[in-house]
């Protein structure tokens, strides 16, 4: 209650001072409503209540101007800081290297000996006089390498005729190193009586012309010569024959030698046409009584020239040997025979078989 008369007496007295200037009032002055009168008295509430906040506004604005532009200023001092510190910087470091290499250059200068003159420059002159003597040491030692060269040709050279000179020594000399006594150039023949029968075929005109290496066939006389090459040989039929071989004389027979090309150089099929297997007898006087000296196999994979010791003990001198073949390498219609040797020592009593007529 006490509150509500205090509030009806407040307006009550905006009221009464209204009259009382209203009643105040000069003739002639518009009059002014209540109304009117209240409305006027909101407006000026209105624009005393917005003059400060308008003040505040201003105040907040300038604030966060001069925020940004301290803030723009002490980044601009901040740059200008960091540039010169940085071209301070630079300042040093390039006085500093400066120092440096001055220094090295007065040591450089003061302490390492002065060369001479003619060693830190050469005249023209000295240049083409060192050019000159290079050029002459030049030319020695080619000079000397040619002659070294001609030395090295010339030795190798003298080696090679010798090498080829021995070469040919070896193919001409008999490599057994054994006196022959089957060879025809010192007396040795063939019995034909007691030899098989050459190789004959009913076409033998394209026999021997399939096989080129066999132009034409050969008698067993071939096989007492020192010529050997495919073809150089004796065939007789199958894989069985013999060879009976006069010899020059009467002769302590001690070792055969059975000769045959390899199969890298054969025409045409290979050493099928060697003899295999094969005995040796030696012939008495009679010419019937046979001595066996032993069985031995000529193996073509081995060696061309093969020597086979005999079993003639005691000792016994023959002036005929046979060789009896009992096999071959497979070929199924003839065998080739080519060279044969015969080693041994001549008896001292071929003068005596020779004065009673004995066959020789």
């Amino acid at each position: 209650m006490g509150w509500k008369l205090s509030a009806e007496a407040g307006a009550a007295e905006p009221q009464r001072a209204d009259r009382r200037w209203r009643g105040n009032q000069p003739a002639g002055f518009p009059v002014v409503s209540e109304e009117q009168f209240n409305l006027l008295s909101t407006l000026d509430l209105r624009q005393e209540t917005q003059s400060p906040r308008v003040f505040k506004n201003f105040l907040s604005l300038l604030f966060q101007v001069l925020s940004v532009f301290l803030s723009l200023l002490g980044d601009v001092l901040v740059s200008v800081y960091r540039e010169v510190c940085s071209i301070r910087f630079l300042l040093t470091a390039v006085s500093l290297l400066s120092l440096f290499l001055t220094a090295l250059w007065w040591g450089l200068l003061y302490l390492v000996p002065p060369l001479e003159s003619e060693h830190v420059m050469l005249t023209i002159s000295k240049y083409h006089e060192r050019v000159r003597t290079q050029g002459e040491q030049l030319q020695q030692l080619q000079a000397e390498l040619d002659k070294l060269h001609k030395e090295v040709s010339s030795v190798r050279t003298a080696n090679s005729e010798r090498v080829a000179k021995l070469v040919f020594q070896r193919l001409n000399e008999d490599f057994v190193r054994k006196p022959d006594y089957a060879l025809s150039s010192v007396g040795a023949s063939i019995d034909l009586e007691k030899t098989s029968r050459d190789y004959e075929d009913a076409n033998s005109a394209y026999f021997w012309n399939h096989f080129s290496f066999w132009n034409y066939a050969r008698p067993p006389t071939v096989i007492l010569e020192p010529d050997v090459f495919p073809g150089n040989c004796w065939a007789f039929e199958g894989d069985q024959g013999q060879v009976v071989i006069r010899l020059p004389g009467r002769v302590q027979l001690t070792d055969i030698t059975l000769q045959h090309p390899p199969p890298s150089v054969a025409h045409s099929g290979g050493a099928k046409s060697a003899p295999r297997s094969f005995q040796v007898y030696g012939l008495q006087v009679d010419d019937e009584t046979e001595v066996f000296l032993g069985k031995f196999t000529f193996d073509v994979e081995k060696s061309e020239i093969q020597t086979f010791h005999l079993q003639n003990d005691p000792p016994t001198a023959f002036p005929k040997v046979k060789i009896q073949i009992l096999s071959n390498w497979g070929h199924p219609h003839f065998t080739c025979l080519y060279r044969v040797r015969a080693h041994g020592m001549r008896s001292s009593e071929e003068a005596g078989d020779s004065a009673t007529g004995g066959p020789n």
